[in-house]
């Protein structure tokens, strides 16, 4: 049965969200929000209210919170300051101030969360490697990427919104490398080889015969080796903002400049927000930023990585070259870049779709290497990643 107010109407039974008659996609944390002020209209919601329904009594930043709230402010077309449908009330919270018209209680009480399942696999050296899986549908990996935290994650300003999208239509499976978040060994061999090890480890441990991949960054090469050595294994891939060989492998002496500069921010400004080097560092992957998020990012990389394990994994990246396997990739792929990265050259995604068997190229106007939630790439990427992999 839907709920309406306003030029709105909610169908929390099948997860549906219209506006002026125009169906709308609302992330899962946005419409659990929403849903809950429709099952207590005209109450006033505290901050610990939302928490306790809506993140099970879990540690949420204000940010969050705030982030969540203005997403819906959005949705619903609530732009009038002086006449909000969803009010906000200094120092005791939010009110849902519209006329809403249906049954309420068909809306359920407590929102269904959806959770992530965290585990461990063993892999081929042993190394412990940590993964997760959360949401229900065809199962997807997201490949080990530049610095995760699968629990960080979860709570992520930046990196749970693209969880949340892809998380509405497959089960999702991810993981922490070796090395860096929940996953084993600080030090360790970051090789091309051993990575595609631990995606392995991951894939069995989760169960998952076959699978489509989604993958950022050096998460590329790594899983454009795997499928190479697992063709069985994978059903299609998306792969976002990658390379086929490294800043080493190039050889190019402004790609030795920019590799050493990188990594003299990695060294100067891990993890330290306040400091110029690691504005610089946040703004090098995404200049669309805003404070909030890059705040965020920067908490991520202390909780994730040392610099010193930061800087040996970069180093280890700047070294894959995956140019003689291409061809052994058998499997339909999406390559998709945005038009002004400044940490990997939208000519390696160019030359990977022209040495891929089964290819596509999307080329997305940005300049964020990070996907960036709230931009318009974001939108793009998110959509095509989805609609592809859901083609299958």
């Amino acid at each position: 049965m839907k709920i309406t107010f306003g030029d709105c109407a909610v169908d929390t039974g099948r997860h549906m969200f219209w506006k002026a008659g125009k169906s709308v996609r609302l992330e899962p944390q946005v419409f659990d929000v929403l849903a809950y002020f429709l099952r207590n209209p005209g109450k006033v919601i505290s901050r610990d209210d939302l928490v306790e329904a809506v993140w099970d009594g879990r540690a949420i930043s204000d940010s969050t919170i705030s982030t969540r709230i203005n997403a819906v402010r959005r949705a619903i077309g609530d732009n009038d300051r002086a006449n909000r449908m969803l009010e906000t009330l200094s120092k005791r919270g939010y009110r849902l101030s519209a006329q809403v018209s249906g049954d309420t209680r068909t809306i359920p009480n407590i929102v269904n969360l959806e959770r992530q399942i965290v585990k461990v696999a063993r892999s081929a050296d042993g190394t412990i490697i940590a993964h997760a899986t959360s949401s229900e549908g065809p199962p997807l990996m997201r490949a080990g990427q530049f610095l995760t935290h699968l629990n960080m994650d979860w709570e992520s300003e930046v990196r749970r919104p693209t969880l949340d999208r892809l998380g509405a239509h497959f089960a999702l499976t991810r993981y922490d490398q070796r090395g860096t978040g929940l996953s084993g060994g600080p030090m360790t061999d970051f090789s091309l080889e051993r990575l595609v090890e631990d995606m392995l480890a991951v894939a069995d441990d989760a169960e998952l015969d076959k699978f489509s991949i989604w993958a950022t960054s050096q998460g590329v090469p790594v899983s454009l080796a795997f499928a190479a050595a697992h063709p069985k294994r994978v059903n299609r891939m998306v792969l976002y903002g990658g390379f086929v060989q490294g800043r080493a492998v190039r050889q190019q002496e402004a790609n030795t400049v920019q590799a050493d500069t990188l990594l003299d921010l990695i060294s100067e400004g891990w993890g330290k927000p306040g400091g110029a080097f690691g504005k610089a560092y946040a703004t090098l992957f995404m200049p669309d930023a805003t404070a909030a998020q890059m705040d965020d990012m920067c908490k991520m990389q202390l909780a994730s990585a040392s610099p010193e394990t930061a800087i040996a994994l970069r180093r280890s990246i700047d070294s894959f070259d995956v140019s003689d396997i291409l061809e052994q990739v058998r499997v339909p792929v999406l390559v998709v870049h945005t038009t002004e990265d400044s940490v990997n050259p939208l000519s390696q995604s160019r030359l990977m779709a022209s040495l891929l068997p089964e290819a596509q190229l999307k080329i997305v106007d940005g300049r964020n290497h990070v996907p960036l939630p709230g931009t318009d790439a974001w939108e793009t990427i998110m959509r095509v990643s989805v609609n592809f992999l859901r083609s299958a």
